[in-house]
């Protein structure tokens, strides 16, 4: 996992994850640690230049999807792109484990429709090496990565292994059934599960349109698996849900983390629907952990936006008949199709026939081109609507012009969330809030419509220096929101500070460099799968347990990165 070269990084600025003042300094490091801060240290066996450079801790993304990828890959990209070392999956309930051979096919539908993964890219690359959550475990355990893994135990997953199909169709649990859930929560907990996760958004279904097994499940449901965790002593609950009836909603979700003593974060968007419900989220979190109850409202710190295009799941026209029509043939075809100016008028003139589809994708006072470099906070004067309006022109005709940019791979963008009032500000407010933690970037999901494991990046790029509409934070600020404050929360206290003894896991950043690029489709996922990824530049190194696993954006083949069972102490 470690080596025992002495490595030194040289004459950085270093960023140490606490948030304090940046300090000029060397850091060396052997057997993955960090043996010395200070200046002037020792030569070491191996010495990595970072003068003009920010030094920073390796960042910590505790809201990934790769439940899937982690079973048959050992980069974790794009997520490791991106300074991650660590990165925690089994969110929002789904996952694989436990599961029994018969009620594979349940949980890869659920996994489809919820995470937007394709079914032919699980069934052909999951080993289904494992039963039993410990199983999976061990099954990972085995592996190598290019960053660290810990795992929560997935609600969802628990209800189908106990209850079989009355579990997928939301029958309420019986007293055994509850009882059977808790004993396999407390299990997975002790094998080193860092928490148990469940959803209760209507937003998560089957590829078939079936809510998730978890939506409605019983408080007594909910109550005996945190109980669980308290008796395990350790992980925390991880929810996703709509509060549509806020008050309620987050009173049995406070019970659960006042009875078990575990923490407790929940997913905090703002939506179009009750533009200031976060907020009054944020002060029932506060009440809360004035009281002694540990809750974080975990963020998202750009829009959930959907990217639509061409090449992707998604388009403005996919309703259209005369885009249903082509939809299946490849995409070099549909792009010769869709420049044909007899196949654009017919298309354009038609109506579409999912209304819901229709305003999801093709609200053109929301939608924007996305670009290169990529903007996340784009002024509502560059919207389809406001270019087609000077233009003279109708939306449907701009955006068609748009999509079929860069032979045919351009992509449009859809705020979904927290762009209520056409900028960030409130989205700088949660980033602020003591009581948030910065996650939700969904790497090894949606992989067709969405791509936001650059999220890290942008919490540099963004909103340390290119914020152009707003307030920023400082760069200690940003640094510590990505490390040392998720470390804590998730219980890893072995890393997150750059400090002698803790874990060596490092970024060393040209900041003035730092650049994410476009989104881009690749087809490398099991079956020639197609999936959403984001390059960057300007990391110069990262490092796992002291060894370079990347060098300039180039992967140096070295996989340091495990399983982490358990919490961990510095």
């Amino acid at each position: 996992m470690s080596d025992a070269i002495t490595r030194v990084i040289r004459g950085g600025t270093i960023i140490d994850g606490s948030g304090a003042d940046p300090v000029e300094a060397d850091i060396a490091m052997s057997g993955g640690k960090i043996t010395a801060i200070g200046r002037a240290l020792p030569k070491g066996n191996e010495e990595i230049d970072a003068r003009g450079k920010i030094v920073t801790p390796g960042f910590i993304d505790v809201h990934t999807h790769y439940d899937a990828q982690v079973t048959w890959a050992n980069a974790m990209s794009p997520t490791s792109w991106h300074g991650v070392t660590t990165a925690m999956i089994g969110n929002c309930g789904v996952g694989f484990a436990p599961c029994r051979p018969s009620q594979r096919e349940m949980l890869v539908k659920l996994m489809e429709g919820v995470e937007d993964i394709p079914e032919v890219v699980l069934t052909e690359g999951l080993p289904w090496n494992w039963t039993s959550f410990p199983d999976y475990l061990d099954a990972l355990g085995a592996r190598h990565y290019d960053l660290d893994i810990v795992a929560q135990v997935p609600h969802a997953a628990l209800r189908v292994y106990v209850m079989g199909a009355r579990g997928a169709d939301r029958e309420p649990a019986t007293a055994a059934d509850r009882a059977e859930m808790a004993r396999l929560a407390g299990e997975g907990i002790r094998a080193g599960a860092l928490g148990f996760s469940t959803s209760r958004t209507l937003n998560h279904k089957t590829i078939d349109g079936a809510s998730i097994a978890t939506l409605g499940a019983a408080e007594a449901e909910l109550t005996e698996i945190a109980m669980a965790l308290k008796e395990a002593g350790a992980g925390w609950l991880q929810v996703v849900s709509d509060f549509d009836d806020p008050v309620e909603e987050f009173a049995l979700l406070r019970r659960l983390a006042e009875k078990s003593g575990r923490p407790l974060t929940i997913t905090l968007l703002q939506y179009d629907r009750r533009p200031d419900g976060w907020r009054r989220l944020l002060d029932r979190i506060a009440e809360s952990n004035a009281a002694g109850t540990r809750i974080t409202g975990q963020i998202r710190n750009r829009p959930t936006g959907v990217l639509l295009g061409f090449e992707i799941s998604q388009n403005p026209f996919m309703t259209r008949p005369s885009y249903l029509a082509i939809a299946e043939l490849p995409f070099t075809k549909r792009i010769e199709i869709l420049r044909d100016p007899a196949f654009r008028a017919r298309l354009l003139a038609e109506a579409p026939t999912d209304a819901f589809m229709a305003q999801r994708t093709a609200r053109w006072d929301r939608v924007f081109l996305l670009g290169d470099p990529p903007e996340y906070e784009p002024a509502p004067e560059t919207s389809v609507a406001a270019r087609a309006t000077r233009e003279g022109r109708s939306p449907d005709d701009v955006a068609y012009d748009l999509l079929l940019g860069q032979d045919g791979k351009a992509i449009l963008y859809r705020p979904m969330t927290n762009y209520t009032a056409g900028n960030l500000d409130a989205v700088r407010e949660m980033i602020a809030d003591p009581n948030s933690l910065i996650g939700l970037g969904d790497g090894g999901a949606h992989v067709g419509i969405m791509c936001d494991a650059s999220s890290t990046s942008y919490m540099l790029t963004h909103w340390t220096r290119d914020r152009a509409r707003g307030g920023l934070f400082t760069i200690p600020e940003a640094v510590r929101r990505l490390t040392g404050d998720c470390a804590r929360a998730i219980g890893l206290n072995d890393r997150g500070l750059l400090r002698p003894g803790y874990k060596a896991d490092i970024n060393v950043i040209d900041y003035d460099r730092l650049h994410i690029a476009a989104p881009e489709v690749i087809y490398d996922l099991p079956g020639g799968g197609r999936r959403l990824i984001q390059r960057t530049r300007g990391y110069d190194a990262t490092l796992v347990s002291g060894v370079p696993v990347y060098r300039d954006g180039v992967a140096t083949g070295q996989l340091p990165g495990r399983l982490v069972r358990g919490s961990r102490d510095s």
